[in-house]
């Protein structure tokens, strides 16, 4: 069994259909959907519609709760509010009621899935440290668990402690435990425009992080045209 795992595809439709397009090719048999399906870009609807096509295992980000509701509850900054707020104009009543029945983490096969933390997954905190990684390893029952809401790939591994690797191929051992980030989909925050997604080889015990070249150009113009920030736009282009 291989899995393509995604997250942050954030209406970004160009890079989510490069994404499932480049797994299909590497012989994917299942999808792993990590949340924040919605805000920033300019597919929202579009989105929810093609991951709901797809039928797999997804969990709830804080963007995805957000665009739900009929006001935020968090405190975005503006650029991210104003996205969210367009974001609400343009999806279904029924994109709606789904994101909001997602649930906050789920088991998958010997993994587990969640948008943020394992210790406060409704919080929306980030692990970016292995401070962070310890909490969360805390409540971590499986081998592997696969989070997403940093945009930035990174590996937390441990074993008689906890430490980070900046790897492109994890192999999973038994021994130890992994929180595996595979980074964004729809907008990237590692300085690498291209959208990113890791597959999961369950039989050979291993993951291998990796990158597809997307229509830039063309979500950008989407995202013009649609009168969201021209920042927004911009940014895709910086992996910012």
């Amino acid at each position: 069994m291989r899995f393509a795992i995604f997250s942050d595809t954030h209406s970004n439709l160009e890079a989510l259909e490069a994404v499932l397009a480049d797994a299909c090719g590497r012989k994917c048999t299942h999808f792993v959907c990590l949340g924040d399906i919605v805000g920033y870009n300019a597919n929202p609807h579009e989105c929810v519609e093609r991951i709901r096509e797809l039928d797999c295992p997804v969990v709830k980000g804080n963007h995805d709760e957000q665009a739900s509701l009929s006001l935020s509850t968090s405190d975005f900054n503006e650029l991210a509010e104003r996205a969210i707020q367009w974001t609400r104009d343009h999806l279904t009543e029924e994109d709606k009621q789904w994101l909001r029945e997602l649930p906050l983490q789920k088991n998958v096969r010997d993994f587990t899935i969640v948008h943020a933390t394992l210790d406060t997954p409704a919080q929306w905190g980030y692990v970016f440290n292995n401070l962070d990684a310890a909490a969360s390893f805390t409540y971590q029952h499986t081998t592997a668990c696969f989070f997403g809401h940093t945009h930035v790939p990174m590996v937390f591994i441990r074993d008689e402690g906890v430490r980070r690797e900046r790897t492109d191929h994890i192999r999973i051992e038994p021994t130890k435990k992994y929180m595996i980030n595979m980074g964004s989909v729809g907008q990237p925050r590692d300085g690498n425009w291209r959208a990113a997604y890791c597959i999961y080889d369950i039989e050979n015990n291993l993951v291998e992080q990796l990158r597809v070249k997307y229509d830039l150009a063309g979500a950008q113009q989407k995202i013009i045209k649609a009168g969201l920030p021209r920042l927004l736009a911009e940014r895709l282009a910086l992996g910012r």
